[in-house]
């Protein structure tokens, strides 16, 4: 006898499934798509909030710019430096600035040109939109009053940053002071300065603007953290640690070829390295010392050939090189090459590495990557995280710190110490001093390098000076760039020694 089908054995004849089964799945993919929904909102909604309700182009953020009176920006020494205390025809406030030197590091505040520097950076914590503690940053969309403007104390020294413009005078340059164990920067200073008051005075505003546009001097640009330039002979302090790091060169280190090359220039696949003008050593083969003693590029040349491209690279790029540096203001990159040949790290060929070796060719720096230098072998080859801003103070949220943090460890202790002796040879030694004129600070063990940045074109060089005081405890480092201010010792060397002297006159009170 045949049994009637039913209607289970149906559905698995034909294939299909259950109807549980498929409520089941659909049931699964509604979940996860839900769930998929509700963790993108809470990325942007928790994790993502504070960054984007902070960005200085967020229209809320613009907003409120309009109506909050900006917290006050002040010194390390609590001497106002931009505060909103004049309102215009229409009782809206706008930014007064205490002088010109700090132009290129506050920026400016404006209501038709937005804002720059650290008015920029910190634009939602001056204007109170942003807190510094994560948890009341989250909670603030349920106070009635979600607009806390908090006050900045800066590391900046007003009276430093005025010597230090001051000192650059009527040159194109840049000064940066940082104290080595803490990355607290002291001055950082960019010529020429410009009234950041006359770009936020809406009466003022479109014609002084207009007026810095138009100047061929570039006054906007804060030449310190954004302007590239060739190192020349400071440079060869990156190579130094590069080459002793590598094992490849050790203090000891003589190239026989070098005295001969004096004279002939140094052959290196047919393009000769000159270093002519330290004819006065005669026929000694110099050591790591007396070679950064005198400069000389031709020991530097076969010390950058003899570490190698990859180590020459890996040290650079430790130091910052290649990359945005943590910083509260922007900073262009560094490079040690444009990259793109197949010698190794993307140099071309032998001739470009022994070039970049003493500071020429394609090498590019800033004066804040050249400062961080002078810091790392000032502090037994560790760089602080830099910082200009050293707290923030709301009425609501009290104050938040920033404490001093170390970044990276570059080369060891042991081979900082090299350096430093090296530096203090090339300022404190009867030869070293001809090429870094000024530079000591009486009375206090310095140490430093010169640099000469040959152009293109037969142009001036630019005037180059890295150093550090006192050797033994070190409180102070500092990198000066003088545009077309001639040998590296006839302009920057100098400056650098009486900013260095006024930098520990004022840390000891003096």
């Amino acid at each position: 006898m045949t049994r009637a089908p039913e209607v289970g054995d149906t559905a698995v004849r034909s294939g299909r499934r259950p109807v549980g089964a498929n409520v089941t799945r659909v049931g699964l993919v509604l979940a996860i798509a839900f769930g998929a929904l509700a963790g993108g909102a809470g990325y942007w909604q928790v994790v993502r909030s504070a960054p984007l309700s902070s960005a200085p182009d967020n229209p809320a953020v613009a907003a409120a710019s309009r109506r909050a009176v900006r917290g006050e920006i002040v010194d390390r020494d609590g001497a106002w430096l931009a505060r909103s205390d004049r309102r215009d025809a229409n009782g809206e406030p706008y930014r007064v600035y205490r002088s010109a030197v700090v132009s290129p590091v506050i920026g400016y505040a404006s209501r038709q040109f937005g804002s720059a520097g650290l008015e920029r950076t910190y634009d939602a914590q001056l204007i109170g939109l942003s807190r510094p503690d994560p948890v009341a940053d989250l909670l603030k969309k349920f106070d009635p009053n979600p607009y806390d403007p908090q006050r900045m104390t800066l590391s900046l020294s007003l009276s430093l940053q005025q010597a230090a413009v001051e000192g650059l005078g009527g040159d194109r340059g840049a000064v940066v002071i940082i104290q080595p164990q803490t990355g607290e920067i002291l001055a950082l200073a960019s010529t020429p300065i410009y009234d950041a008051s006359g770009v936020a005075n809406p009466v003022s505003s479109e014609a002084v603007f207009a007026e810095l546009q138009n100047d061929d001097s570039l006054p906007l640009l804060p030449r310190a953290t954004q302007g590239r330039y060739i190192p020349g002979s400071v440079f060869k302090i990156v190579t130094a640690m590069a080459a002793l790091d590598s094992g490849a060169v050790t203090p000891e280190t003589t190239y026989e070829q070098q005295p001969a090359a004096e004279r002939n220039g140094l052959l290196v696949q047919g393009f000769r390295v000159r270093d002519g003008h330290h004819l006065f050593t005669g026929n000694k083969a110099l050591d790591f010392r007396e070679a950064t003693e005198v400069s000389c590029n031709l020991w530097y040349a076969l010390a950058g050939l003899d570490a190698g491209p990859e180590a020459l690279a890996a040290t650079a790029a430790q130091l910052g090189f290649g990359e945005t540096i943590p910083f509260d203001l922007p900073v262009s990159r560094s490079q040690i090459t444009n990259g793109g040949g197949n010698f190794g790290a993307g140099f071309k060929d032998a001739v470009e590495l022994a070039n970049a070796a003493y500071g020429q060719g394609e090498t590019v720096v800033t004066p804040f990557q050249m400062a961080l230098v002078a810091a790392a072998v000032a502090n037994d080859g560790v760089i602080m995280e830099p910082h200009l801003v050293t707290s923030l103070t709301g009425t609501k949220t009290g104050t938040r710190n920033i404490e001093p943090q170390a970044w990276r460890q570059i080369v060891s202790p042991q081979i900082a110490r090299e350096i430093q002796a090296a530096m203090q040879r090339a300022v404190e030694s009867e030869l070293g001093r001809q090429f870094t004129p000024g530079a000591d600070v009486p009375g206090v063990e310095t140490a430093g390098k010169s640099g000469t940045a040959e152009l293109d074109g037969g142009a001036v060089p630019h005037s180059w000076f890295i150093g550090f005081a006192p050797v033994d405890d070190p409180q102070v480092a500092i990198a000066v760039l003088v545009e077309g201010g001639g040998r590296g010792g006839e302009r920057a060397a100098p400056l650098a020694g009486s900013l260095m002297k006024a930098t520990l006159d004022y840390l000891n009170g003096g």
